[in-house]
């Protein structure tokens, strides 16, 4: 057998040069020996996964604990010193924790399909790729998948930093039983995508109503005159931009890898670090970590200083409230339901307190859930 440093000396390679390569031969073989390792932990920590897996069955337990996973995630975090990036380090763990779930039996997710939308990206994001995942064609139907057990967990929008609230979503939230158990930041860029990555071939472009809005100003910058077709998601438009050279579809660049497309513009949207919050719902509510938001929905009594005495429960107890959204309430014309985000569990005692105060202004009161906050 030839040694590599003889063999690189018969090629005229310096000494400096030998050395270099040696040394570059005994880094692989440590990262090897490291590999192996971490792959003996992998499994060992998926042995450990059956073990719990079994124990919750045997005691009835929740399959899936959202909050427990946070922890994991948060703790991971805060121990890394480096020089691996921590959201790197969390998508990795995220992905372990998902294929560890799916040995007993995968979640079953459904969320506002087709696949390839946002709504889907941010259902991988969440629970990883080892879930099953079950596109709807509408909010209502995730809702109602959940609600009849043909899925463990539904993922919905419910607002965008550029849009607002997702109206039909928060109607829901109100009128269904569910909880929500999770919420999902996703930055969400847009891109001009088509079959042949040439903007002289489009004619027409199409998208959901969300996204078209979202690059008004570039579309008109650019692309003033040609027409404009509103569909049901991102999706359907990049389906559509396969099928028809001529139409170009705004949509992320999972659509454009599904569907076969090429980027015709990256990062169109008029707004810059553009996020949708999305909401993970459920039957079960989350056990507190210690970095919780809890969402209620209430209808105050009409009457002089009504939406001041709402709030002053949390005032009084310096609990700060993240967010208050009005929707009609269906039932009553010209009277309305708020929906109001704060900080803390409602297993908090002063949360608790304040929520017992406030449901007693309130002809109507439930809450949503409490969840760990999303990074």
């Amino acid at each position: 057998m030839i040694d590599i440093k003889d063999s690189l000396k018969a090629k005229g390679a310096t000494e400096t040069d030998t050395q270099k390569v040696a040394d570059m031969g005994s880094l692989r073989k440590r990262i090897d020996v490291i590999d192996t390792q971490i792959l003996s932990l992998i499994n060992e920590r998926a042995g450990c996964a059956i073990e719990v897996g079994e124990y919750k069955k045997q005691h009835n337990l929740e399959f899936y604990a959202p909050e427990r996973e946070q922890q994991v995630l948060e703790a991971l975090g805060e121990k890394n010193k480096g020089p691996f990036p921590t959201p790197v380090l969390r998508h990795i763990f995220r992905e372990i924790m998902s294929a560890s779930l799916s040995l007993d039996k995968p979640l079953r997710i459904a969320f506002l399909g087709p696949l390839a939308t946002f709504t889907h990206q941010a259902g991988l994001q969440h629970f990883g790729l080892s879930g099953e995942f079950l596109p709807r064609k509408d909010i209502a139907e995730v809702f109602d998948e959940v609600e009849r057990g043909k899925a463990d967990y539904g993922v919905v929008p419910v607002e965008s930093t550029a849009e607002g609230a997702v109206d039909h979503t928060l109607d829901l939230l109100v009128s269904s039983k569910l909880k929500i158990c999770s919420e999902v930041m996703l930055e969400v860029t847009s891109s001009l995508l088509s079959k042949t990555g040439d903007i002289k071939d489009i004619k027409k472009i199409c998208s959901h109503p969300h996204a078209l809005a979202q690059c008004t100003k570039w579309l008109r910058e650019k692309l003033s005159g040609i027409p404009i077709v509103e569909v049901s998601s991102t999706a359907t438009a990049a389906r559509m931009a396969e099928e028809d050279k001529s139409i170009a579809a705004i949509a992320g660049l999972a659509a454009a890898n599904m569907y076969g497309l090429r980027v015709v513009e990256d990062g169109i949207q008029d707004v810059p670090n553009n996020y949708t919050r999305f909401l993970v719902i459920g039957t079960k509510q989350c056990d507190k970590i210690g970095n919780d938001k809890t969402s209620v929905v209430c209808a105050i009594k009409d009457g002089p200083g009504a939406l001041s005495a709402m709030l002053a429960p949390f005032a009084r107890r310096n609990i700060n409230l993240t967010k208050i959204e009005s929707r009609p309430l269906k039932t009553k014309a010209w009277e309305y339901v708020f929906l109001i985000d704060i900080d803390g569990h409602a297993g908090d005692d002063n949360v608790a307190a304040s929520l017992d105060e406030l449901e007693g202004l309130c002809s109507f009161f439930k809450v949503l859930g409490s969840y760990p906050k999303a990074k």
